[in-house]
């Protein structure tokens, strides 16, 4: 790291003023920034002087989002070779499966990235570093058969419309990873619809040789729930695990404990926020049991099952926890988190043409956070002066 720092210190002076490079500026800084502690504190007034700035945090999510990574690496080879009924072993899948989601993984952070380097150089900002995150998030929501171009257009999407034009990180009231979902879900349907989000992954990764079936889409548990109730055998052991058709990174329950975990221990995440949005699903599931009818058959899925399938843990997990997008108040988490789980089983056991429903409900949240914080505030201001009054 030594040699590294001397590096880094020994071209610093071409991207200062008065240097050949002195227009990439924030370049370098973003870069140097990356890699090293900044050593300059604040000189006046009164602040928390700590070594974890904002990149150590998108790190720290990062990390807690490769348990997600990794498995959906794995699975998407499990999917594959057990559609086209070959047994391969377990790096034989893994490997299937990094190939598969690479290229998706470079096409969004080059795209996102592009973007925000591109508008921290207009704007003379520095490069924030929100898409460390956003950028691993992305490949782990959209379905492993979306075609790269449809990708990078919603991703496009997303960093302009959701967030530069709000000013950049922590400016933006939506989530910009479910924004990019969002995209994909209203402009090409065809391609996002509920019960072919999986597999359609073609020969050219050289696995399977003249077995492959090309082409093919495997149902998720939830779009096999509302197609074909009768004949669902998914198990909710199975969905704990992870080894179903989904998308990426929503599989694994597993994977996704493990990341929230590491959430919880550092601090990054609010407990308040992830436990009121299950107790917001568990509520609404158990309700939507107790009146389950075959009209809509996801009522019928048992209150735990509704928290394990689909997308359900992992918004609730990296996604309503953002702190950004979602509500600041104490009380106000409580409430945010709650009508997240309630609206998610909701929007799933009462739309019939989708079959899921924690990416709408998080984004409605979004929409209602600031509002929910300023009725909390107001509550407090108001209890308050009824206490002076009194006195």
């Amino acid at each position: 790291m030594k040699s590294l720092r001397k590096f880094m210190d020994k071209i610093k002076p071409h991207f200062q003023e008065g240097g050949k490079l002195a227009k990439l500026e924030s370049v370098y800084d973003g870069m140097e920034t990356f890699l090293f502690t900044p050593n300059t504190t604040s000189r006046s007034g009164v602040h928390i002087h700590d070594s974890n700035d904002m990149k150590r945090t998108m790190i720290t999510v990062v990390v807690a989002l490769l348990p997600c990574l990794l498995f959906a690496m794995y699975n998407t080879g499990f999917q594959h070779f057990k559609a086209i009924g070959i047994d391969a072993s377990f790096w034989q899948m893994f490997l299937f499966g990094l190939l598969a989601m690479l290229p998706v993984i470079v096409v969004s952070y080059v795209v996102g990235l592009g973007i925000e380097f591109i508008g921290a150089q207009i704007h003379h900002k520095e490069i924030q570093e929100g898409f460390l995150v956003t950028g691993i998030l992305i490949p782990l929501i959209v379905p492993i058969n979306t075609p790269l171009w449809m990708t990078a257009v919603a991703t496009a999407f997303a960093v302009i419309f959701a967030k530069e034009i709000f000013g950049g990180t922590g400016m933006n009231i939506f989530n910009v990873a479910l924004i990019t979902r969002a995209f994909l879900f209203f402009a090409y349907p065809s391609e996002m619809s509920g019960d072919k989000a999986f597999v359609k992954l073609d020969s050219a990764f050289g696995y399977g040789g003249g077995n492959v079936v090309d082409g093919f889409s495997g149902a998720t548990p939830l779009g096999e729930v509302a197609t074909n109730f009768d004949n669902f055998s998914t198990s909710t052991m199975d969905a704990f695990i992870g080894l179903i058709p989904g998308s990426p990174g929503e599989t694994s329950m597993i994977a996704i404990l493990i990341g929230a975990s590491i959430l919880l221990f550092t601090g990054i995440a609010s407990w308040r926020v992830m436990l009121s949005v299950f107790a917001g699903g568990l509520a609404m599931g158990a309700l939507a049991h107790s009146l389950a009818t075959p009209t809509y058959p996801a009522s019928m899925l048992d209150p735990l099952a509704q928290l394990c399938f689909g997308g359900f843990a992992f918004a609730a997990v990296f996604m309503a926890t953002d702190p950004v997008t979602g509500a600041r108040t104490k009380i106000g988490q409580y409430i945010y988190g709650f009508l997240i789980g309630v609206f998610a089983i909701l929007i799933r056991v009462y739309n019939g043409g989708y079959p899921e429903g924690a990416m709408l409900a998080v984004l409605l949240m979004n929409a209602f956070a600031p509002l929910i914080d300023y009725c909390v505030v107001q509550a407090n201001i108001n209890r308050r002066l009824k206490r002076a009054k009194a006195k």
